[in-house]
């Protein structure tokens, strides 16, 4: 069996449910493990909507990512990489009140998988999928008191996944091929609450509450079979369609509670742990249910923080200004295949560079980790990411007044 990369994500695991979830939050949060507890003031924080109000400044942030991954069984490997746009979004300060925006590309399908059977003939199969869900997302927040501030997202849910099987037996120019597609669009909510205060002269402690209602996903399916000519391998130059057949499949998206808390010095330290719990939720679709194959409620447990030397060194110490983050985590991804449950770990660390003479910053991440097992013949993915994000901040809206 040989694995390898295709679209936004190389994981075989990505053909269940709604493929692999991709977005972690934003590429400082993901350097701390996914910790984003502090009220901060010139980043956007993707995971809690409640964090807009906190803002100073107009702030524009985007995300990328390039990835190496190596897919192993028990007998063999290969190695998969890929680059992917992770996030564009705004946030726009308006006072107490603020609101922000944007687009995620939030799952991705993306795997080819060849299987070659030892039977006369030499029949082989291909399978390979691509595509994947983005969310578009608007939210406000209102900060209540100088503490506590409270916000939601509505997120608008769409996308198209293709998965495809040849068939094919060697010395043989006719096969066949099933295309599935589904074309996804739903509606969901995201509600949020950040509190902190001052523990003595120093010291203040953070905390980040978040709730994700279930949301419906309508899947439109269409199945097509057709009778292929194969030109060489598994290239073929001719398709007549044999059946095609289209239904409406209603999906459950997870409900999703996130909890951390922090200890910390503003703009110099911050030591923090996140809790994430998901439900069920009802993912399968009709071309991707299997036997093998079953969930359960995921959960994800992160400790991560930051240190800067010294925010307000000036010019002659710019590496005093640098923001030095790192983080550890566990996950259990709530996928189960052949009675395994698919579990992920990793650490992560991160460089926040500053803009001189702006509040302006770019934002690196580097991340290892391991996903999967080679128990009962499955495949464990050994990943390595780099990622690139910046943040942009500059004042809107200004009254200027002239002499």
């Amino acid at each position: 069996m040989v694995s390898f990369a295709q679209e936004g994500t190389s994981s075989p695991y990505s053909f269940y449910g709604i493929g692999d979830v991709r977005f972690k939050g934003t590429i400082e949060s993901r350097s701390m493990s996914g910790i984003q507890v502090e009220q901060d003031s010139i980043h956007l924080n993707l995971d809690n909507p409640a964090s807009y109000s906190n803002l100073k400044l107009t702030t524009f942030t985007v995300g990328g990512t390039y990835n190496t991954t190596t897919l192993k069984n028990s007998s063999s490997s290969e190695q998969a990489k890929r680059t992917t746009f992770d996030y564009l979004a705004v946030g726009l300060p308006m006072g107490k009140l603020a609101v922000g925006f944007g687009l995620i590309p939030y799952s991705s399908v993306g795997y080819k998988v060849e299987n070659i059977s030892a039977v006369e003939g030499g029949q082989s199969s291909r399978d390979y999928a691509t595509g994947g869900m983005t969310k578009a997302f608007f939210g406000a927040s209102y900060k209540i008191a100088p503490k506590l501030s409270v916000g939601a997202n509505v997120d608008y849910n769409f996308g198209r996944i293709e998965t495809t099987n040849l068939q094919y037996i060697n010395g043989v120019a006719n096969g066949s091929r099933e295309l599935n597609r589904a074309d996804l669009s739903g509606v969901n909510f995201n509600f949020g609450a950040m509190y902190q205060t001052k523990l003595n002269k120093k010291l203040s402690l953070f905390s980040s509450l978040s709730y994700r209602l279930e949301g419906k996903l309508a899947s439109s399916n269409t199945r097509n079979l057709a009778a292929v000519t194969f030109s060489t391998g598994f290239d073929f130059s001719a398709v007549q369609v044999a059946d095609e057949e289209t239904e409406t499949e209603n999906l459950t998206l997870p409900s999703e509670l996130k909890f951390g808390l922090g200890i910390g010095e503003a703009r110099k330290w911050l030591v923090g742990a996140q809790i994430v719990a998901a439900s069920q939720g009802d993912l399968a679709n009709t071309y991707n249910t299997s036997s093998r194959v079953s969930y359960e409620k995921a959960m994800r447990y992160s400790i991560g923080g930051y240190y800067i030397p010294n925010y307000n060194s000036q010019f002659g110490s710019y590496f005093k200004r640098i923001v030095y983050r790192a983080g550890i985590k566990y996950e259990e991804t709530g996928l189960i295949v052949d009675a395994q449950s698919i579990k992920d770990a990793g650490v992560s660390f991160g460089l926040g560079l500053p803009v001189t003479g702006s509040f302006s910053n770019v934002n690196f991440g580097f991340e290892f980790g391991k996903r999967g097992t080679t128990s009962a013949g499955l495949i464990q993915e050994n990943y390595a990411k780099f990622s690139i994000g910046l943040s942009l901040n500059d004042r809107w809206f200004v009254k200027r007044k002239y002499d």
